[in-house]
C-alpha cells in the first residue's frame, strides 16, 4: 500500500476514457484548442471573474519559475515561508531564474501578514535599498506544505498588506483540491480570484497525469504571458493534453469530489493515530498527516505500506508523513488502521 504521496499513480479513469475516446482527433498545438477553451470556461464557473485569464502548464516547479519570471524584475524577490516548496523543494528554480527568494520562518507552514508587513517596510524604509532586493511578491502555498489551511480571514488581511506595498501575492495550489474541500475551509475560488494576483489550481496531485491550470488577474502578469511560457519550455504543443484533463475534472465537479474524498479518508487515519496515543507533529486539515513515531513503529509500518520518512528526531523517533489522495481505496485505509491500532 502507498500513503507516501499524492501523485504515483496515472489519472482518474474519467480522464482515461475521454483520452481514450478522442485520441485519434487532431487539435491546433500550444493551448489553442478546444479543449483548452473549454476547460477555461470549466474554471470561470468558480471564478465570479470575467477578466481571468487561465493558462494550461505541466508541473508545479515549472509553474513557479514562469509566475515570478513574469511577475519580477532582476533586482526583486519574493517572500516565502520556510517550508514553502519554492524554498525548499525545487533546487533553486527561482534563484535560477535570478530572483532571491526571502525565507521567513512560519509556524505551521503559514506566514502572517504581520511578517510580510515586516519584511516589506524593512525595505521601503532603508537608506541603502538600492544595494538590496526589492520584495515585490509573496508566495503561499494552499494548503501549506504540512497539510495546513489559511483562513479568508487571514488572506484578506495578507491582501491588504500586500496592495498597502505593492507586492504580487501569488498562491501555489499543487493541491488546491484537498485545501478547498476541507471541512474546515471557508475559502473558495472566487475568493482566490478575488484576493490574489495569480494563483494554480493542482492537477498533478489531484487527480490528472500532470498539468497546472494557472489563473491571473492582473494585468501586467496577463501581458505576454505565453511569452514567458515559451521561452521556458512550458508551452506544451500538444496543449490539448492539459485542457481536456482539467475540462473532465472541472465541468460537473469530480475534481472536488475526489479530493474531498482523500480528505475524509484522512481524519479517519488521523483518529486512529489519536486514538493509538500518537500526537500530531502539525495538525493537518488536509491529506497529508504528519507524525513523529517511535523506530519500532517505523519498523512496523514499514512491513505493510509504503510511507515518507523525513528525518529522523533522534536515534528512536521519526518523522514520518503519510499521504492519501484521489486513488486512495477504503480498504487500503481500513487496512492500515487496522495496524495504527495494532501500535504498543
Amino acid at each position: 500500500m502507498k500513503f507516501d504521496c499524492d501523485y504515483m499513480q496515472g489519472a482518474h479513469p474519467a480522464i482515461l476514457e475521454k483520452l481514450n475516446e478522442i485520441n485519434k482527433c487532431d487539435y491546433p498545438g500550444y493551448g489553442l484548442d478546444e479543449w483548452c477553451r473549454q476547460a477555461a470556461k470549466d474554471i470561470h464557473k468558480y471564478l465570479n471573474c470575467p477578466g481571468a485569464c487561465v493558462h494550461f502548464l505541466v508541473g508545479g516547479t515549472q509553474m513557479n519559475a514562469v509566475a515570478m519570471e513574469a511577475m519580477l524584475h532582476a533586482f526583486q524577490s519574493v517572500i516565502s515561508a520556510d517550508s514553502g516548496h519554492i524554498a525548499v523543494h525545487e533546487s533553486g528554480a527561482i534563484e535560477n531564474t535570478g530572483h532571491k527568494v526571502h525565507i521567513i520562518p512560519a509556524a505551521d507552514g503559514k506566514l502572517t501578514a504581520a511578517q510580510i508587513r515586516e519584511n516589506a517596510a524593512y525595505y521601503i524604509e532603508n537608506d541603502l535599498r538600492e544595494h538590496m532586493t526589492q520584495p515585490r511578491a509573496v508566495y503561499l502555498s494552499f494548503p501549506t506544505e504540512y497539510g495546513t489551511l489559511y483562513s479568508k480571514q487571514e488572506l484578506e488581511d495578507i491582501a491588504e498588506v500586500c496592495r498597502e506595498y505593492n507586492m504580487f501575492l501569488y498562491i501555489d495550489g499543487a493541491r488546491m483540491g484537498y485545501g478547498l474541500t476541507s471541512e474546515e475551509c471557508d475559502v473558495t475560488l472566487e475568493d482566490l480570484a478575488r484576493l490574489t494576483d495569480a494563483f494554480y489550481i493542482g492537477g498533478t496531485k489531484c487527480g490528472s497525469f500532470m498539468g497546472e491550470a494557472f489563473v491571473t488577474t492582473h494585468p501586467m502578469i496577463k501581458d505576454h504571458f505565453r511569452n514567458y511560457m515559451k521561452m521556458n519550455g512550458a508551452l506544451l504543443a500538444k496543449g490539448w493534453l492539459l485542457g481536456v484533463q482539467f475540462h473532465v475534472l472541472m465541468k460537473d465537479g469530480l475534481y472536488f469530489d475526489i479530493c474531498r474524498k482523500a480528505n475524509i479518508q484522512a481524519r479517519k487515519i488521523q483518529e486512529a493515530f489519536e486514538s493509538a496515543g500518537v500526537e500530531p507533529y502539525v495538525r493537518s486539515q488536509t491529506n497529508q498527516l504528519f507524525y513523529i513515531i517511535k523506530k519500532r513503529h517505523v519498523e512496523e509500518l514499514e512491513k505493510i505500506c509504503r510511507f515518507e520518512l523525513d528525518h529522523w528526531i533522534d536515534d528512536e523517533n521519526a518523522l514520518v508523513r503519510f499521504c492519501t489522495s484521489w486513488s486512495t481505496s477504503d480498504e487500503e485505509v481500513n487496512k492500515l488502521i487496522e495496524h495504527i491500532r495494532g501500535l504498543a
